[in-house]
């Protein structure tokens, strides 16, 4: 029975567990922290990022690695990839965890991305404003996620505070996109090279988290191809193994690459009850080498985010069609404790399933 190694044990390690083991696949987790959410689900190494002796009896138990998060050091990965296959590679971790690295990637791959400009200092910003105009976000290079290690500038003033605020160096201001919406496409790509697409999702943020994605999105045959091909172009150049999500600003009709996630992500979550095979489940048969799944949609899917805070699950539970998958996670502000996922015949009944949510679930994002 192969063994499947994830870094990382938090929520998409334990879905990813959750998807694997029904097709007989055992897994092993390693994570800094003693109480991650999927730590139950395989045999679990907790060990800091630095322990070479315990990554090493890791990758040794493992047939092939992962990763569920895209701030494994790198050099973790390329330690783990001498002695065991680790897919997606080590390289497009590199590319992920740096958004210079990202965006100079989208550019030469001939995709659409906002203006962008490294920062190092005070000089670099001021050169930057120059040339890329405010408003514009200044952020982290690395490390940011749901919204953290980046700020929003209307003016130099509150351009000078960020840039203290965020550190001063290893940061990149980039022009800031008026968008219409957030989309997603998320892809795969097998061992073979052959791949396979989710439809394009609609997403909507609150406070630079995720809040609700609705699938299909509502787009023309020329957009989804336009996501499906700039996808395309990312896993072929990066030889890419696995699940790929790039997410995405529409802006007069043009599609603006924002960033990747090298795994699987949280616009995905629908995909466990809304497509053939969930993104979860067609991860773990890529990195392994087997045959991708369909990705072919059951219905009209919305996946609403449990942040902060966690309904009563009997008044969820109540709901008709609503598929309740909470992380066993302490609650804390802004922290993602489940998800709330319906699958409807129609937009109309999936809206209506929304609205019943809202009644459930205080969130802004939800139609009332």
């Amino acid at each position: 029975m192969t063994t499947v190694g994830i870094l990382g044990a938090g929520q998409l390690g334990r879905m990813l567990a959750l998807a694997g083991v029904p097709l007989g696949k055992r897994f092993a987790l390693y994570d800094p922290d003693p109480e991650a959410p999927a730590a139950s689900l395989g045999a679990f190494t907790c060990g800091t990022w630095d322990d070479a002796t315990r990554l090493d009896a890791f990758a040794a138990s493992c047939d092939v690695v992962t990763y569920e998060f895209e701030n494994v050091p790198v050099a973790v990965a390329e330690r783990l990839a001498a002695r065991v296959p680790v897919r997606p590679s080590p390289r497009a971790l590199a590319v992920a965890q740096d958004r210079v690295s990202e965006k100079t990637l989208f550019g030469a791959l001939g995709i659409e991305t906002a203006p962008f400009s490294a920062v190092d200092g005070a000089a670099d910003l001021d050169r930057a404003l120059g040339t890329i105009g405010l408003p514009a976000v200044l952020k982290t290079r690395r490390q940011g996620y749901d919204g953290k290690g980046q700020r929003v500038v209307r003016d130099r003033a509150e351009a000078a505070a960020a840039l203290s605020e965020l550190g001063g160096r290893d940061l990149i201001l980039e022009g800031f996109v008026p968008f219409t919406r957030e989309l997603s496409i998320l892809s795969v790509r097998g061992v073979d090279g052959s791949t396979a697409f989710w439809p394009l999702v609609e997403n909507v943020h609150r406070q630079g988290i995720l809040r609700l994605s609705t699938s299909p999105a509502v787009a023309s045959d020329a957009t989804a191809r336009a996501a499906r091909d700039l996808a395309l172009r990312v896993l072929e150049h990066l030889d890419y193994v696995g699940v790929l999500a790039i997410e995405l600003f529409e802006h007069e009709g043009r599609l603006i690459a924002n960033e990747m996630a090298p795994r699987v992500h949280n616009s995905g979550h629908g995909t466990i009850e809304g497509a053939t095979t969930s993104q979860f489940e067609n991860h773990v048969r890529a990195v392994a080498g087997w045959p991708l799944g369909s990705t072919e949609a059951r219905g009209f899917t919305a996946m609403a985010n449990l942040v902060g805070t966690v309904p009563p699950v009997e008044d969820v539970l109540r709901l008709p069609g609503a598929h309740l998958h909470l992380y066993g996670k302490t609650a804390r502000p802004g922290r993602k404790l489940g998800h709330v996922t319906f699958v409807e015949p129609d937009r109309e009944a999936l809206a209506r399933s929304l609205r019943a949510l809202s009644r459930v679930v205080l969130e802004p994002a939800l139609p009332r």
